[in-house]
């Protein structure tokens, strides 16, 4: 008998970091919750990266997920914030992994791929596709629903991950 897996989707952010949550069953998903873990952009770098590691801290002894699944940075033309954004994902990456977590990383295009069939999407479609595979799910603004969508996409290829790391490290 398999057991549910419940699954943290994170898309990082120093502003907003989104978070959605689900139960994988098999090839079954069902939505449990999605929100986002905000900064005060007017404090101080490490205050606000403070402020992303006790928010997502509360999220995962709230619902205490089974795994977690990041989505990998993309660098872009401006050095500061993309460094800003890699402390973030630092700190996003090491919540779940503190609480005993394994923590998987997913492309942006992979994620896109998992939940519309193609690597290259608008917001919008992603929003249409997660509303189609979970009805029940709710989320506000972009960042959430981007969590929702690594977290689905973890739910689809985390089987194959397990295998190929039991493989490496056989």
């Amino acid at each position: 008998m398999q057991n549910i897996t419940r699954i943290i989707g994170i898309d990082p952010g120093l502003r907003r970091t989104g978070w959605g949550i689900i139960d994988a069953l098999g090839n079954s998903l069902k939505f449990v919750a999605s929100g986002t873990v905000t900064s005060d952009g007017d404090m101080d770098l490490a205050s606000r990266l403070c402020q992303l590691h006790d928010g997502l801290a509360d999220v995962v002894h709230s619902y205490k997920p089974d795994e977690a699944a990041v989505e990998q940075t993309f660098v872009n033309k401006d050095a500061v914030a993309t460094l800003k954004l890699g402390q973030a994902r630092g700190v996003v990456m090491l919540v779940p992994a503190r609480a005993g977590l394994p923590v998987a990383e997913y492309a942006p295009n992979a994620v896109k791929k998992a939940v519309i069939g193609v690597g290259h999407g608008e917001k919008q479609q992603i929003h249409m596709m997660l509303k189609i595979l979970m009805p029940k799910a709710t989320f506000k603004g972009n960042d959430a629903a981007d969590a929702l969508a690594i977290a689905i996409c973890h739910a689809h290829n985390r089987g194959g991950a397990r295998l190929r790391l039991a493989a490496a490290a056989g």
